[in-house]
């Protein structure tokens, strides 16, 4: 079973990433639970979602406590936020941030990190710091572990509007492309 946790702000849709990915994953053969973290959240305030998937059929619906990968909406966590908190070692990083690696204090014994300007992206694109999409197509860069074809269809059962849809892939392309993976 692989596990992922989401680290973001209300607002820039981290619980809408999981499902999006949950989506694209059981489009692509897997079992899949999505397990949505609400709370007192409000807009600005960090928020976490949590994934895993499996080829079997999955039981467990807690919380991810010791993740496989993490994934980081917003470069200013880390400065509030303990998003490293029981990550498995050799895990995978994923994180909004035009900053290089050398410029991160990050753990040490990361097995891969994925490092986009995912507010650069989003700005360009929706003219707002929404940054969930663009760092979904950075995991697809970054692990492989789904496709934007997978990515793509998630987004459309999700019924986002014609334009908004358009957007989204292009912000998933651009997420994908424009990732540096170390």
């Amino acid at each position: 079973m692989y596990e992922i946790r989401f680290h973001g702000r209300g607002g820039q849709g981290a619980v809408l990433a999981s499902k999006i990915l949950a989506k694209a994953l059981v489009e692509e053969g897997k079992h899949v639970k999505a397990i949505p973290a609400f709370g007192f959240e409000r807009r600005g305030a960090p928020v976490a979602a949590f994934l895993r998937y499996d080829d079997q059929p999955i039981r467990k619906v807690t919380n991810i406590y010791n993740p496989d990968c993490i994934i980081c909406l917003d470069p200013t966590l880390p400065n509030s936020v303990d998003i490293y908190q029981g990550m498995n070692p050799n895990g995978v990083l994923v994180m909004a941030t035009k900053k290089d690696k050398k410029a991160l204090n990050l753990p040490k014994g990361l097995s891969k990190i994925g490092l986009c300007d995912a507010f650069g992206i989003a700005l360009s694109i929706f003219g707002r710091p929404i940054t969930n999409s663009i760092m979904l197509g950075s995991l697809a860069r970054t692990t492989g572990m789904v496709s934007l074809e997978a990515l793509n269809k998630g987004m459309e059962s999700v019924a986002f509007r014609d334009a908004a849809l358009d957007k989204n892939v292009e912000a998933v392309r651009r997420g994908y492309e424009e990732t540096r993976v170390y």
